[in-house]
């Protein structure tokens, strides 16, 4: 293997950047742990299934003093904010499903 191909192949190792918070959530799942509130966002299809997924998005996740999330969800549309908050209860149930414990605090929806 000559000086030349081993140059291109770190070029591109590192052309497809991967955040660590996707990289270990990848890695702890298989050990079936979950690592941090960069999971939640990689896997929130997943988590909260298509029906909801489809009509939203997560726009910020904060932990909160006491080790629990607080969740910012924005509606693809603001006509589907009112059907987002009916289904806040059936998120929260979904995220402590999916981490094991009670771990969601509060949800917040802006439009």
């Amino acid at each position: 293997m000559s000086n030349q191909d081993k140059q291109q192949k770190i070029e591109k190792r590192f052309t497809r950047p991967q955040t660590l918070g996707s990289a270990f959530g990848s890695l702890m799942a298989v050990f079936g742990g979950r690592v941090s509130d960069a999971d939640l966002v990689n896997n929130w299809r997943g988590i909260v299934g298509n029906e909801i997924a489809n009509i939203s998005n997560v726009v910020a996740v904060k932990m909160t003093r006491n080790k629990k999330f607080n969740i910012v969800l924005r509606p693809i549309s603001p006509a589907f904010a009112l059907e987002l908050s009916y289904k806040i209860d059936e998120i929260t149930v979904a995220i402590n499903n999916y981490y094991g414990s009670n771990s969601v605090e509060k949800i917040t929806i802006r439009k």
